[in-house]
């Protein structure tokens, strides 16, 4: 019995990958490299020791999806393929809504047809919107979403929890992400985004090594302590177990949300002071406008993820900016 990966060479993918290996499981990738790139298998395979078995694959082409189900006896389904920037959803709101809804829907169905119930899903906390209250825990109202993105995701957390209802025996972990940051720290696997980067961090890191301009911060009048945006960062390596433990304390019938950050909530501009603290680089930064879809402030209430999967987030940030920057040297 294997683990099956969608989106598993990308980010947060390949990480859960390797937590996965390392916790015994068999497990299957597969990926179309639409947000990774193919040198991210052969670092898996220097990780882990071995091969992966993996499948160039796009989840919305069901009769290819369906062949890897028939060559492997699958288990579960750790589903994390998805396009996944807030700007871009914007610009291209039909495109996201194909991929992401779409894919997961033709996903839902294979795993039917194939008599494979559970599942644990990459969402997000932007499926809360601007939340009313903070830090935000599993019972916070589902708002409008501020993007496309954070509507795909609301849209494919209803698609999982018909197939649960739909399907007996079947379960589903609903882990709603705040912000991942960092990398594996043997710098062999990474946030390795294609073009310009849409995420705080990775931009960040390339600022830094002289690749880009100026670092933008979007906005600095914000009714925060400083002005930016605030948010929960949290270590990949940390939300990557996270997965692990939704699959082991599944259970048939149901179908339930957990928030995964650090339950601190950190601005921009303290982040950029706590890379400089953790690697001893300085950062090139200016203040910007305010970007379209971005909400004011937002942290988890973490609590039920740790009462109800033994887990919490364990590295710090500047684990992870050390991790991050690392990455970004090495490669």
């Amino acid at each position: 019995m294997a683990i099956l990966v969608t989106g598993g060479a990308g980010y947060i993918g390949s990480h859960t990958v390797v937590a996965l290996k390392e916790a015994g499981y068999d497990v299957v990738v597969v990926d179309n490299f639409c947000n990774s790139s193919v040198e991210v298998l052969s670092s898996l395979e220097k990780l882990l020791g071995g091969d992966v078995p993996f499948y160039k694959v796009d989840i919305r082409d069901k009769e290819e999806l369906k062949k890897v189900f028939l060559n492997h006896e699958i288990e579960s389904v750790v589903h994390f393929a998805a396009l996944k920037s807030v700007g871009e959803s914007i610009e291209k709101p039909e495109l996201y809504i194909d991929n992401n809804v779409g894919g997961t829907k033709i996903l839902l169905e294979v795993m039917e047809e194939s008599g494979v119930g559970n599942i644990v899903f990459s969402s997000s906390c932007t499926v809360y919107g601007q939340p009313e209250i903070i830090p935000v825990d599993e019972s916070a109202p589902i708002l409008p979403a501020e993007s496309p993105y954070g509507e795909t995701k609301q849209q494919c957390e209803k698609l999982i929890s018909a197939h649960v209802i739909n399907n007996k025996g079947a379960a589903a972990s609903l882990l709603r992400y705040f912000n991942p940051i960092g990398a594996h720290p043997s710098s062999l696997i990474g946030e390795s985004p294609k073009g310009v980067p849409n995420n705080l961090v990775p931009f960040l890191c390339q600022a830094v090594a002289g690749l880009r301009g100026a670092l933008v911060v979007f906005g600095d009048d914000y009714p925060t302590e400083d002005g930016s945006c605030i948010r929960d960062y949290l270590h990949v390596c940390d939300l990557a177990e996270a997965h692990v433990a939704a699959l082991k304390v599944q259970k048939p019938g149901s179908c339930e949300a957990f928030n995964l950050g650090t339950g601190r909530g950190s601005s921009v501009l303290e982040l950029i002071a706590e890379f400089e603290k953790a690697t001893g680089e300085k950062v090139p930064y200016k203040i910007g406008p305010r970007r379209e879809g971005d909400i004011i402030e937002i942290f988890a209430e973490p609590a039920k993820a740790e009462n109800t999967l033994g887990w919490k987030a364990r590295r710090s940030m500047g684990d992870a900016l050390r991790d991050a920057w690392n990455w970004a040297k090495a490669n």
